[in-house]
């Protein structure tokens, strides 16, 4: 059986290489992902925030440091503009929001009740929530020395002179954004993983020509078995998997530069775990596919739904929660949240049960592919 098993291997990979452009496919079309999740995701790390500041409160102590305080936030760029010409610096993208001082600020808050500050963007909350949460913060503390005081503008004024005269110090470490290339890194994964199964099914479909041409019928004439056909194609077709995981991890480290978060060993046993996964579905549809076009059309409508559920295409916090809950039954979802999970500083420990249910999946897959061709033993005629 060994010695069929390893003819059937030599046999499917000449095959394979008669068309260069198979491994082309194979090799080019994650690199053309990470290209996609670059060009996606660049910029998407640390940003300024460009605000104009409308002061209607001018000549007042407490609305002057307001202003001081906002333009001293980090990523955040503040200038003091004319009511005017706000609507055209916001439109024209100048600006990505304006800040809108009322008339009696510094008055509201001596007395503890500050006139609200105006955000105007047409950016949305992710340019204005994160200047509002820390404007919003200091408004309250300055306001809350105005209750204090009751009202009273001298008792305000020494509570407030202690406070800004203050000698606590505030140490501060900067922390290394990786967001970004967390999220590059999970989008060319996602990216990979649709490329992997379609090209197992590429590969896996040379069974459909086999029986096509009816070389397969003639293989099972001989002593060479349905399961030593069907493993001897999964097992080629995991290899080119596993070539193509590491050019593609090689290829997003070296060239592009992305950090996964994750050592690169890690992810190359669990993509190869994936690999199966795909190999098995793949095989799954070759299976039940009388020719090659029905084979093109199943995974048409297998691999593309179930990828853009699972969340390889666009992040899944995107879409409603009740849609969301069909990822938990997809092996995509697990492998993607797998690597979430360790990027998060999870170990491996932490992440079997997830590599368990793809074990699971690999297998219940591999063993139906496996019954499904031994009952195609069948001598009928394509037409």
């Amino acid at each position: 059986m060994l010695k069929d098993m390893l003819w059937l291997i030599r046999k499917t990979i000449l095959t394979s290489l008669k068309d260069y452009k198979n491994l082309l496919l194979v090799i080019a079309l994650p690199i053309v992902g990470i290209l996609l999740s670059t060009l996606i995701y660049k910029g998407s790390g640390e940003t300024s925030v460009n605000i104009g500041i409308v002061n209607h409160d001018i000549e007042q102590k407490v609305t002057q440091d307001t202003i001081d305080f906002v333009a001293q936030l980090e990523h955040t760029e503040a200038s003091v503009i004319r009511e005017s010409e706000a609507d055209d610096l916001v439109v024209s993208g100048e600006l990505d929001a304006v800040l809108i001082i009322p008339e009696g600020f510094a008055k509201g808050v001596i007395q503890g009740t500050p006139e609200p500050v105006r955000i105007e963007s047409i950016k949305g909350a992710q340019v204005t929530g994160y200047v509002k949460s820390y404007l919003n913060a200091y408004v309250q503390n300055i306001s809350s020395m105005g209750v204090i005081a009751g009202g009273d503008a001298a008792a305000f004024n020494e509570l407030y002179s202690g406070y800004r005269s203050s000698t606590f110090q505030l140490s501060m470490t900067t922390v290394a954004d990786q967001s970004a290339n967390h999220d590059m890194t999970n989008r060319t994964i996602g990216y990979l993983v649709v490329f992997m199964l379609f090209s197992a099914v590429n590969l896996s479909a040379l069974t459909i020509r086999d029986r096509e041409n009816r070389t397969y019928y003639r293989l099972l004439s001989s002593p060479i078995t349905a399961r030593s056909y069907v493993f001897s194609n999964a097992i080629v077709n995991i290899v080119l998997m596993m070539i193509q995981i590491a050019a593609t991890l090689f290829v997003m480290t070296r060239f592009f530069h992305i950090e996964p978060g994750i050592p690169l060993w890690q992810m190359f046993l669990i993509l190869s775990l994936f690999a199966l996964v795909a190999v098995s579905l793949s095989q799954v549809i070759v299976a039940f596919s009388d020719s090659t076009m029905m084979a093109n059309g199943i995974q048409t409508m297998v691999i593309m739904p179930t990828s853009l559920l699972a969340g390889c295409v666009f992040p899944l916090t995107v879409m409603p929660e009740a849609i969301q809950r069909i990822a938990d039954f997809l092996p995509q979802y697990w492998l993607l949240d797998t690597f979430g999970r360790l990027q998060q500083g999870s170990g491996l420990n932490e992440v079997i049960l997830n590599l368990a249910i793809l074990l699971a999946f690999a297998l219940a897959l591999t063993l139906i592919a496996t019954y499904k061709f031994a009952r195609n033993r069948d001598t009928q005629s394509y037409i």
